[in-house]
């Protein structure tokens, strides 16, 4: 859809990457790295600065405690985490992944590389949103499950989860025995309420995995900066993999990461006020546009369902879209298993991260979709 959108000129509100640069503390620390000489291979577990300021956020914000030398590992994002910790911690067709439909789409790729099964637990349109059937959830967690994957504040959905639907993910991973693993990549972006990572549930720790990154944060998602963090033989193993897939990744960004995590609370606190203008901005045009919007809580993600205009499956809208109103989307089912498709057949996500001007741009091409 981003080539589409190249190639027709139209708005791109499909993938997910801001037009705008960070803070320019990080970009400025970058930069003296880069002049420094910090531009070759970093320590494997990645520099101790970057890992002390994880582990420093983490205390801060969560009053989690993470040993920086044992229980913090520094990835090429969030995905190279995701992937090396499904490599490591499955082991073939026996065990069970289960994530929460739709999903951001390499949670899938990984769960097939590592030979393991998927299992999806599907998020249900509320009147607040997306959430899953407890039952639902409580019937996919078995002796079989191996990870439970959580993605909160969730990619596509912009949806958020309740701290009940999260004791009852720690409640099924204690009694089958079973690991958590959670893609918090957007714990910056939420709407209405604080963050609160799984893993400082009572508990959570010794069974769960966090991994976030600097990209969705500080507007650096090309620099490629992750971490995951979690009880020290969870993160070896994860390490073991890791070394063996990119070995070390952005030597000159590490220390630029590790300035951002410690800038005033200030700053993550105007970066989710500035989002949720943002959202709102393209909730209201969707809106006026025709489109039925669904309420998005945090991340950079709107979802709206198209079928108002007329639409009976997202990715024929999209396609068609560029081309009427000069705007590109994504159709939900991109980040569903085709035997669920038809709950979500109608639904296109659609993405605020861009500068308020872009969006309204945006808005008004899509008033046209209205008019008769």
């Amino acid at each position: 859809m981003s080539a589409l959108a190249a190639r027709t000129g139209a708005i791109n509100l499909g993938q997910g990457f801001p037009d705008e640069d960070g803070p320019a503390a990080v970009l400025e620390e970058a930069r003296r790295a880069i002049a420094d000489g910090v531009n070759q291979y970093p320590p494997g577990r990645g520099i101790p600065e970057l890992r002390r300021a994880i582990a420093d956020h983490q205390r801060h914000w969560y009053g989690l405690s993470p040993d920086p030398d044992r229980d913090v590992l520094v990835t090429a994002g969030a995905t190279e985490a995701l992937s090396a910790a499904l490599l490591a911690l499955t082991d073939g067709p026996a065990d069970e992944v289960v994530v929460f439909e739709p999903f951001y789409d390499s949670y899938a790729a990984c769960v097939a590389l590592a030979g393991a099964r998927l299992v999806r637990v599907r998020l249900h349109r509320t009147a607040t949103g997306f959430a899953p059937d407890p039952d639902e959830l409580t019937a996919a967690v078995t002796d079989r499950t191996r990870i439970i994957l959580v993605n909160d504040p969730h990619n596509p959905t912009g949806a958020v989860f309740s701290r009940e639907l999260q004791q009852q993910i720690v409640a099924l991973a204690h009694r089958h025995d079973t690991l958590i693993i959670t893609d918090e990549v957007y714990e910056h972006l939420r709407f209405d309420s604080d963050h609160v990572p799984i893993a400082s549930l009572p508990g959570a720790w010794e069974r769960t995995l966090t991994v976030s990154s600097g990209g969705k944060t500080f507007s650096t998602t090309g620099w490629k900066i992750g971490w995951i963090s979690g009880p020290a033989p969870l993160i070896e193993a994860v390490l073991a993999v890791k070394q063996f897939l990119t070995y070390v990744n952005g030597a000159p960004f590490q220390p630029a990461i590790a300035t951002g995590l410690r800038l005033p609370d200030e700053y993550f606190v105007q970066i989710a006020t500035a989002m949720r203008a943002k959202s709102d901005v393209l909730a209201t045009g969707l809106g006026g546009a025709g489109f039925d919007v669904i309420p998005s809580h945090g991340t950079y993600f709107t979802v709206a369902d198209a079928a108002p205009l007329g639409a009976t499956e997202a990715a024929a809208f999209c396609r068609s879209l560029p081309g009427r109103a000069g705007v590109v989307a994504i159709p939900l089912t991109a980040f569903v298993t085709p035997e669920h498709r038809g709950e979500y057949a109608t639904l296109v996500r659609f993405a605020a991260c861009k500068r308020i001007e872009v969006l309204q741009d945006a808005a008004a091409r899509l008033a046209g979709l209205a008019r008769p």
